[in-house]
């Protein structure tokens, strides 16, 4: 499983590849109990925010990540076409560490007060269910947001109520 956990981390930095710069912080309430760990600030000025829910070992089990990014007023993003491309990328990294993974269709979700795409990958290992991985992609009139959640199999399954209600929480 620890091989897992650093795939969580290596993943998490796979997200922030797609953001470049942030004025407005957004407010997310994370779940109780949830390390908040300060992200530095990049020099490309990647506005990202993360909580990790660790074991009684202190071993990461789930880790959520908000990542925020300036979108040039110009710019149309193609939303779909950036999910797709960070769907394909988590599924060739946990392909190179001995993984394979199954996505489901990108579908319609919201993200605050926003319309997003949502996608949920099933992680196995010599068939056995070890991780799921959420994206979730949003974009504003000038910022595009991506709030990405992973874990464990079964602390997944069981921090369903966790996520909703920080998800819920999101102030954008």
């Amino acid at each position: 499983m620890i091989g897992s956990c650093k795939s969580l981390f290596v993943l998490l930095g796979v997200f922030s590849a797609v953001a470049y710069a942030c004025a407005d912080e957004p407010v997310m309430t994370w779940p109780q109990g949830w390390q908040i760990e300060p992200v530095p600030e990049a020099t490309s000025g990647v506005s990202r925010q993360r909580a990790v829910k660790n074991d009684e070992g202190g071993t990461p089990v789930m880790v959520m990540e908000l990542t925020t990014s300036q979108v040039q007023s110009d710019h149309q993003v193609n939303l779909e076409g950036v999910l797709l491309e960070m769907r394909k990328s988590v599924q060739k990294d946990f392909f190179q560490g001995g993984y394979q993974s199954v996505c489901t269709r990108i579908h319609a979700a919201t993200l605050s007060r926003l319309a997003a795409l949502e996608t949920t990958c099933t992680i196995t290992q010599n068939g056995r269910h070890v991780l799921s991985q959420t994206l979730v992609a949003a974009v504003d009139a000038d910022k595009a947001y991506v709030l990405s959640y992973a874990g464990q199999a079964e602390v997944y399954k069981a921090s369903q109520d966790e996520i909703a209600a920080a998800r819920n929480s999101l102030k954008l």
